[in-house]
C-alpha cells in the first residue's frame, strides 16, 4: 500500500514563499510525503516539486527509483513501536534536473547531513520551546556525522544505527545516503534508472527529543529488510 502525495498550490507557495535554508523554518512530520518533498528542495537547492509515494512497506520502498519528468519522489518511515524514528527519502539529483529542464532547474547538491543539521536545530527549538533547556544543551551537542554517500544500493540499504555514542561519551547522528549524480563518468554505463541519485536515511525531531531526554539510549538500529517496521505497532495491534 503506498499514499500518493502531490502538493496543493498553498502548500507550494508555502515553501517557496521562504530559502529552503531558513533556520527557523521547521520540516513537515516525517509520515507526511511533504518531507521529502522538502528534502527533494534542499538537497537539490531546487524550488521544484513533484509527486511523492510515501510506502507502508519496505519492498516497495526498496524497488523504487525516482524519476526527473514527471518528478516522482519516494518515502519510507520506520517506528519504534508507535514513535516515526527515521524516515527515508528517494529523490533527484540537482544535476540530473538541471538535464532534464535546463541550468536554472537546481543549484547545489547537498548531502544528507544537510537535512540531518536542520532536523537538529529544529528539535533544539521544539525543546527550548517546551522548557527543557537541559535537553536542549544536550540535543545541541549531537554531533551529526557527515558521512560520504554510497554509491550501491545495496551498501544504502544495509543495516545501521541509527545514533551510538563515541568513546568520550558524545552522541553522534549518523545520516547515510546514496548519490549517483547524473554526470560523473563512473556512472555512465549503469542503466539510466540507476543515475541522478540522492537517497538518505535521517532521523527524526520526535527520535532526537527522546535521545536528549533520555527516554531512548542511542544504538537503534535501522533495517530496510522485508519486516522492518513501517507502520506503527500500535495501530497494527488494533
Amino acid at each position: 500500500m503506498k499514499t500518493l502525495v502531490t502538493p496543493t498550490i498553498g502548500i507550494v507557495s508555502a515553501f517557496l514563499s521562504m530559502p529552503v535554508s531558513a533556520d527557523n523554518h521547521s520540516l513537515p512530520e516525517p509520515t507526511n510525503g511533504e518531507f521529502c518533498q522538502a528534502a527533494q528542495r534542499i538537497l537539490a537547492s531546487t524550488e521544484m516539486s513533484g509527486t511523492v509515494e510515501v510506502f507502508d512497506n519496505m519492498p516497495d520502498y526498496r524497488a523504487s527509483k525516482p524519476a526527473p519528468d514527471p518528478l516522482l519522489i519516494y518515502q519510507v518511515v520506520t517506528y519504534n513501536q508507535a514513535q516515526p524514528v527515521a524516515v527515508s527519502c528517494k529523490v533527484k539529483a540537482a544535476d540530473h534536473l538541471r538535464a532534464a529542464y535546463g541550468e536554472s532547474a537546481a543549484g547545489e547538491q547537498l548531502r544528507c547531513a544537510a537535512i540531518a543539521n536542520k532536523l537538529q536545530e529544529q528539535a533544539v527549538r521544539e525543546l527550548e520551546a517546551e522548557g527543557l533547556t537541559e535537553a536542549a544543551a544536550a540535543a545541541r551537542n549531537f554531533i551529526v556525522d557527515d558521512e560520504d554517500p554510497y554509491a550501491t544500493g545495496r551498501e544504502y540499504l544495509a543495516s545501521f544505527q541509527l545514533s551510538y555514542r563515541d568513546p568520550e561519551g558524545r552522541i553522534h547522528i549518523s545520516s547515510p545516503g546514496l548519490q549517483t549524480d547524473w554526470e560523473n563518468w563512473l556512472f555512465y554505463l549503469l542503466p539510466d534508472r540507476v543515475r541522478g541519485q540522492t537517497y538518505c536515511h535521517l532521523a527524526t525531531v520526535s527520535y532526537l527529543k527522546s535521545l536528549a531526554t533520555g527516554a531512548m539510549e542511542p544504538g537503534l538500529m535501522i533495517t530496510t529488510a522485508d519486516d522492518a517496521p513501517t507502520t506503527p505497532s500500535s495501530a497494527t495491534a488494533q
